[in-house]
This record gives structure tokens, C-alpha cells and sequence, in this order.
């Protein structure tokens, strides 16, 4: 086995997401990709926003609800406008059977951006309750 060199990137461990309403936001994450809740460091003052971090197979998203969240543009909420603006675009996970990830978030009531096949792969993006896109991605 290697050893690391010092200096190096180990691992990844968060994406940052702000959100307009935490425990919507907290509830949506779990009920659709499965996030629990392992962190809530309640509220910041320095940065004011209330912080919590939820976990799944050992990767974490950062939630921010900050006092008064401004919501995303507009160019932000579709894949192709959002990819022209310089700039963190979104999340992406792997999914096992998409057919079944779609069934369940409709069934959820999710809002679905945009869904296409590209190199044989399926990609579905869906947006959070705060428009935030994540894109899923089912591999060949």
C-alpha cells in the first residue's frame, strides 16, 4: 500500500449547500437520497445561518440556512443555463436502477429538472426544495 504524501488530498468530505428552510430541507434529503442527520451545530453568529450536517456512506452535505437566504436566479435552475455560469454547478450520485429512483422521487413529489442518456449512461437532475440542482446518474 502507498503512503500518502504529505500535503495531498486524502478524501472527500462535504458539498455545501444553502437552503431556505432547514428542516424542509433536512426531511427532503432523507426522505430521497438518504441522508440522516449527524451534526446540528444550531446556530452560527458569525456567519449567521444555522449549519447542519447530514451523512451517507460516509460522505456529507453542509446545509447553511442563513437569516434572510436569497433564492437562486433563475439561469441557476436548469443544467444547460446553469452550466454557463462560472461557478460550485451541483452534487452528483450513483444510482443502481433509475427506473425505481424516478418512480419513488415522483411519488415524492420532487421536481425533476431534466433527464437524458449520455455515453450510454442515465442522468436524471432533480432540484431541492431550495432549487439547488443534483444531478443521478445511473452507469452502463
Amino acid at each position: 500500500m502507498d503512503t500518502p504524501t504529505p500535503g495531498q488530498i486524502l478524501r472527500p468530505l462535504h458539498v455545501g449547500i444553502s437552503v431556505p428552510d432547514m428542516e424542509e430541507a433536512l426531511t427532503w434529503y432523507e426522505r430521497n437520497l438518504g441522508f440522516r442527520l449527524v451534526k446540528d451545530d444550531g446556530f452560527v453568529p458569525p456567519l449567521g445561518a444555522r449549519i447542519c450536517f447530514l451523512e451517507r456512506d460516509g460522505f456529507q452535505l453542509e446545509l447553511f440556512r442563513y437569516e434572510d437566504p436569497r433564492p437562486i436566479p433563475e439561469d441557476r435552475l436548469l443544467p444547460d443555463t446553469d452550466l454557463r455560469t462560472v461557478g460550485t454547478k451541483h452534487a452528483a450520485f450513483q444510482v443502481d436502477d433509475m427506473d425505481a429512483m424516478k418512480a419513488r422521487l415522483l411519488d415524492n413529489g420532487v421536481d425533476i429538472a431534466h433527464e437524458t442518456e449520455m455515453h450510454g449512461e442515465r442522468v436524471l437532475f432533480i432540484r431541492d426544495p431550495g432549487g439547488s440542482l443534483i444531478e443521478l446518474i445511473q452507469m452502463k
